[in-house]
């Protein structure tokens, strides 16, 4: 057995392999430390398949705390795993556009799920997971709820500030002048989209193309994405979130195999 880590900013992922299979895979909150997180989430995938630390053969890190794992074995870039994940997952795959909590890449990649060529902005919130959950919470919906809510909208509010201060000040003037939630949860999966979508365009897209991150299970979003790029995302048969994670895996079998 093999496992891989991706301790991001939001959220912390594990999965573990046994010959290619899938195993055992968990999402959880970060907790104060990246360490806590790893151990925290390893703790929960050894657990649901009755292991101990000691029958994992290699442990690959990846994600902004991969650094500081002192028992991961190896770490590897969260855009390495992300496109090795994916590639795995479907082979087809020559395009990841991941949307985590705090950042948004595009990758292309090849035939073997190496990447080619990347774009990646982390330098605002703005089109990311954190700044939906600041957002849903700003009109008093669950995060879970924002991409079907946004769905039944006809009239999606328009957003135009670039920065997430700006955005929850204009999301509560809407909300202050009684405008409707379905609206509002529509224009700010929109402008989600509109800043991924900005980004994606500094690349040329390879068919076929797939989201991931966490974000990647918000409907409203990836609707919006798929009409403003003109494409359809292929569906992953394995989780999306834990792309880092599994190609994380991935990279900890090829180095015992």
């Amino acid at each position: 057995m093999v496992v891989g880590i991706d301790i991001g900013s939001l959220t912390a992922k594990a999965v573990i392999l046994n010959h290619g299979d899938v195993l055992a895979a968990h999402i959880m909150r970060v907790r104060p430390r990246p360490v806590e997180s790893a151990e925290a989430v390893l703790a929960e995938v050894l657990n649901a398949v009755g292991a101990r630390a000691s029958d994992i053969r290699a442990c690959c890190a990846t994600g902004y705390g991969r650094l500081d794992i002192p028992f991961a074995t190896m770490n590897m870039s969260e855009i390495s795993c992300h496109a090795r994940g994916a590639s795995w997952s479907d082979a087809s795959i020559r395009t990841v556009i991941d949307v985590g909590g705090q950042d948004c890449k595009v990758i292309c990649l090849d035939g073997r799920g190496l990447v080619q060529d990347f774009v990646m902005n982390d330098k605002c919130a703005a089109g990311t997971g954190r700044s939906l959950e600041l957002l849903a919470k700003a009109i008093g919906v669950e995060l879970a709820d924002l991409g079907p809510l946004s769905l039944k909208s006809r009239r999606p509010v328009a957003i135009t500030n670039k920065c997430s201060i700006f955005m929850e000040l204009e999301v509560l003037q809407h909300l202050y002048r009684r405008t409707k939630l379905k609206d509002i949860a529509a224009g700010i999966n929109l402008s989600v989209a509109r800043r991924v979508a900005a980004l994606t365009r500094m690349l040329t897209l390879k068919p076929e193309v797939c989201l991931t991150g966490g974000v990647s299970k918000n409907i409203g979003v990836a609707a919006g994405l798929e009409k403003l790029l003109e494409i359809s995302f292929k569906p992953l048969p394995i989780d999306p979130q834990i792309m880092g994670a599994l190609g994380a895996a991935v990279f900890a079998r090829e180095s015992v195999v």
